[in-house]
């Protein structure tokens, strides 16, 4: 346990969502004062809730902002709106409110939505500003890179000491399973699980299956974060990914077997695939020692292994 974080006051936003649960229980096990809040005591949207949220919790060390509004595919069609407002409101007024009161360590989570559709792969993070994000993707993404130009213009106005950090898609216990909020591995153990139970001959995958995602496991990516905010100062961006792209048709396999469903995959190409391809480059992570550690199936086991045990709630 490093001393870096013994007596940290440290505040989460989002700290009840998917990534902030795993991160706060982390940071228990370090010993730092942890502060958290609730969206119905403070809305995030609301610059006067902001204000008085940073009056309760005076003398922040370090806030990790994870708070946002999120969903996948289908919920970035239905709410492009919502998406771009709230995130880009919720990351203005934090990061506001966390200059003028002296915060010393800001740390913003980024988005793998905010690169542009046709990056070339492996994503390196010099490459974030060279077009426009993949269009079912593009308010929420946009909205998350636009906190990364605050950031920067309040380093170099202000010296204020913030960083952002750009995570590959996540899954991993506590994710989204709900169908019209869910991301793609949430919602194919669902989807093959209530088929496996249900006897359904087939079960549909939105797209093709050709397009490429790099998944990372919820507890590395807390780690990245983690050993980012001790270690890493830099204003540039810093990708968190596990360095590999594999198709979705493969990733419906895997789930498919590690479920135990014996039908058949139907592909609905008349859904959107998202982005073609992902697949980040780590190399700035590796420099302060990050690198993930739980492999895929591993991660997949864990995840359906929560699912079953806890899906009364879905």
């Amino acid at each position: 346990m490093s001393s870096f974080w013994k007596d940290k006051k440290v505040l989460v936003t989002g700290a009840y969502g998917f990534l902030g649960t795993h991160l706060c229980a982390k940071l228990e096990t370090l010993g730092v004062n942890l502060e958290t809040h609730k969206s119905d005591q403070f809305d995030l949207r609301n610059y006067n809730h902001v204000i008085d949220l940073f009056n309760c919790y005076d003398d922040i060390d370090i806030i990790f902002n994870l708070a946002a509004n999120v969903g996948g595919i289908g919920y970035n069609q239905a709410h492009p709106y919502s998406l771009y407002f709230d995130n880009a409101t919720i990351n203005l007024n934090v990061i506001d409110q966390a200059i003028k009161n002296g915060v010393k360590k800001f740390v913003q989570l980024g988005t793998v939505c905010a690169y542009p559709k046709f990056t070339p792969v492996p994503f390196d993070e010099r490459t974030l500003w060279d077009g426009y994000p993949e269009e079912t993707n593009a308010p929420y993404g946009l909205a998350k890179r636009n906190s990364l130009v605050q950031l920067q213009a309040a380093r170099k106005e202000f010296g204020f000491n913030g960083i952002y950090i750009l995570p590959t898609n996540l899954y991993g216990p506590h994710d989204h399973f709900e169908p019209e909020r869910s991301h793609v591995i949430p919602a194919l153990i669902k989807k093959f699980i209530d088929a496996k139970e249900q006897g359904l001959p087939e079960v549909e995958i939105w797209g093709n299956g050709n397009a490429s995602r790099d998944f990372l496991y919820v507890e590395d990516a807390v780690e990245g974060l983690v050993m980012a905010a001790e270690k890493y100062d830099n204003f540039e961006p810093v990708n968190l990914g596990s360095g590999h792209e594999i198709r979705i048709g493969v990733i419906a396999q895997i789930i498919k077997e590690l479920c135990g469903y014996e039908g058949k995959l139907v592909y609905n190409s008349s859904k959107p695939d998202g982005q073609p391809r992902r697949q980040l480059r780590v190399w700035k992570a590796r420099e302060f020692g990050w690198f993930p550690i739980v492999s895929l199936k591993d991660g997949l086991r864990r995840t359906i292994d929560w699912y079953l045990e806890t899906r009364k709630l879905y």
